[in-house]
């Protein structure tokens, strides 16, 4: 600030990754956004919130607001692994070392910061307080939880991305805090009275059901859901969500349309340095950063619809696609930066090859209510050319530097036309291994999943060969499963392991258990036992050991015959094994609620509670991809 001549910052932004100046991580592109339209902003990354709070004061109060993300993935998610079991690193840190950020982020920074400047706003952001605007399953503590904005006392609360939102805000607290102008924003949640809530147009407003009745009445919860889900997945949305909890209202404002490809290009065309900060220099490597650094993101959206994915829930359902100028301008930055050598890592997105995709008729798609374009079925009025993206790929080969262009972000089979999509891709894109995520065999779990039939899976397998045989390449196809899904039994499991390793001879690396993340068709289905659109019954493997002998088909280890075993497979005269982490203090992230501290040393690991959560490859589809586009205001 010295330097700058500055002696007021106007934002100050805290995140709990550390802080890399790249159009990949939200908080740089909100900064830089910000930067661009004049304002001092300043930049916090994993504050210590365990000490003396010395992050958080050392640059004073901002003339007009904190913002707060939890970082590129939920706290909980980046902690813990399905099996409530605590990680021991995180891809978002130097050294790719643990501890550096509290459970439930969101929450604590923002106490912390209504505690030591009540008078200034708190803006929070991210996917972290996205997901969690409304009540929501929380896996962790196996409960229901109400909006993030209750606990953390926050004042503002942006879903969704954030660029469109940020310059809204900034613009209405540039004169001071003016409450009547915030809350006219879109894609904004806040809490209000029940006299604000009175004089909301009734024919533009939906009120669910409260918090206190979800957690006495799983089927309201279940409705809210089904509502809550409808509606982010509109294409023009226009009403006002409203849910009573805790004696207050929670609203939240309809969204933005979505950014033009004018206003997409715009904030990746901002002047990055492309680089993790100078501070981190000697502290080790971020893994997140080494994944993505030599990558480009085309798009941004997913219209398939799974039910254990945060993406459309966040990033929204519709594609929102990057100019080839501004894509393939990237591409020539890459070109030089230092350590490049002339191989891309990924040309990719959410979902690969959607570039560009969506109606035909935007008439119809402005009637529809589907959460999928492609489950059950593919939708008739979709636009799936991939011949936009070959053209991508083609001129994205022509550029002098480029050596190799791979494609890294899972591709969706079903989407493929009679276009040379695979053979381009296996041609030119593939680094030897073709990952791709079938998530399952049986078709009463990929319907639960919302995924396509494993018939097609098939054909792609043999589609692969013919291409790899005929153009003599020694490829690999590598697919993805997830066990313990709602509606998997051990049966499931049994039948998967028989197709996949026995008639199609495939040696799998890794199946993963599902984590149940808020505000996913799948969480919802954990909690109650029930899908919430037909109120049929739904099994649900939840303790460790029925987990266990789901994935005890693959890797070497046989099923015990031990206890009782219903027709579905699921043990009887057996509790759960799982130790569910210990309720912490959210004030001070890792502390007991006795009020001892934490005595972990910063970056250290956090002294764990009893056991804690998953398998270390990031957390379900739904994780893999959030992981790929991390951002404030941003999952995949």
């Amino acid at each position: 600030m010295r330097e700058r001549g500055w002696e007021q910052l106007d934002i100050i932004l805290f995140t709990g990754d550390a802080y890399i100046d790249h159009p990949a991580f939200g908080v740089a592109v909100l900064g830089r956004l910000l930067e661009k339209e004049g304002y001092k902003v300043a930049i916090v990354p994993q504050p210590n919130w365990r000490d003396d709070l010395r992050d958080f004061k050392k640059l004073g109060a901002p003339r007009l607001f904190f913002g707060v993300s939890a970082g590129a993935m939920d706290s909980m998610v980046n902690h813990y692994t399905a099996n409530l079991r605590l990680r021991h690193d995180d891809a978002y840190t130097p050294g790719g070392k643990a501890g550096f950020r509290p459970d439930h982020a969101v929450t604590v920074y923002s106490r912390i910061l209504k505690e030591l400047f009540p008078h200034v706003p708190v803006v929070v952001g991210g996917i972290e307080a996205s997901l969690r605007r409304l009540t929501h399953y929380d896996y962790w503590s196996n409960s229901l939880m109400p909006s993030v904005l209750l606990d953390s006392g926050a004042d503002l609360l942006i879903y969704g991305m954030g660029e469109g939102v940020i310059q809204q805000i900034a613009k209405a607290l540039r004169n001071g805090f003016n409450a009547k102008l915030l809350r006219k924003i879109p894609q904004v949640s806040f809490l209000a009275d029940k006299a604000y809530v009175d004089r909301l147009d009734p024919q533009k407003t939906i009120m669910l059901d409260s918090y206190e009745k979800c957690v006495e009445d799983r089927q309201a919860f279940e409705k809210n859901f089904t509502v809550i889900e409808t509606q982010s997945n509109l294409r023009e949305q226009v009403a006002t969500l409203v849910e009573p909890a805790r004696g207050t209202y929670v609203v939240v404002n309809p969204p933005y349309n979505g950014l033009t490809t004018e206003e997409l290009d715009q904030s990746f065309d901002l002047p990055y340095e492309r680089a993790p900060h100078p501070r981190y220099n000697g502290k080790g490597d971020i893994p997140a950063w080494e994944m993505i650094k030599f990558s480009v993101n085309i798009h941004r959206g997913c219209f398939g619809g799974c039910a254990f994915c945060t993406i459309s829930a966040h990033q929204g359902k519709f594609i929102h696609s990057r100019s080839e100028k501004s894509i393939l301008a990237e591409v020539e930055k890459v070109t030089r930066m230092p350590g490049f050598k002339g191989y891309l890592s990924d040309v990719g997105a959410p979902s690969a090859n959607m570039y560009r995709m969506g109606g035909r008729n935007t008439e119809l798609c402005g009637k529809c209510r589907r959460p999928s374009c492609l489950h059950p079925r593919p939708c008739p009025n979709l636009n799936n050319d991939h011949r936009p993206l070959l053209d991508l790929y083609a001129k994205i080969r022509n550029i002098k530097g480029i050596k190799k262009a791979f494609i890294g972000s899972g591709i969706r089979y079903d989407l493929f036309d009679d276009t040379p999509y695979l053979e381009t891709v296996l041609k030119y894109h593939t680094s030897g291994r073709l990952k791709v995520a079938p998530e399952h065999t049986e078709d009463n779990v990929l319907m639960l999943m919302r995924k396509p039939p494993f018939a097609l899976f098939e054909r792609l397998n043999r589609d692969f060969h013919t291409i790899c045989d005929r153009e003599g390449l020694p490829y690999q196809l590598i697919p993805y499963f997830i066990s313990s899904h709602p509606g998997c039994r051990e049966s499931d499991m049994q039948h998967l392991s028989e197709k996949v390793l026995g008639r199609l001879h495939f040696n799998l690396e890794q199946v993963q258990d599902l984590t149940p993340t808020p505000m996913t068709l799948s969480s919802v289905m954990f909690y109650t036992g029930h899908n919430p659109y037909t109120g049929e019954e739904v099994y649900v493997a939840k303790t460790q050991e029925e987990k266990r002998r789901q994935k005890s088909y693959f890797f070497d280890e046989q099923p015990r015959q031990q206890g009782r075993r219903t027709s579905g497979g699921d043990m009887r005269g057996r509790g759960d094994s799982t130790s569910r982490p210990r309720q912490r203090d959210e004030r001070r992230g890792n502390a007991p609620r006795d009020g001892r501290r934490d005595t972990a040393p910063r970056g250290g690991r956090p002294q764990s509670h009893g056991n804690t959560l998953r398998d270390n490859r990031h957390d379900g589809q739904q994780q893999r991809d959030t992981a790929r586009t991390p951002r404030m205001g941003r999952k995949r």
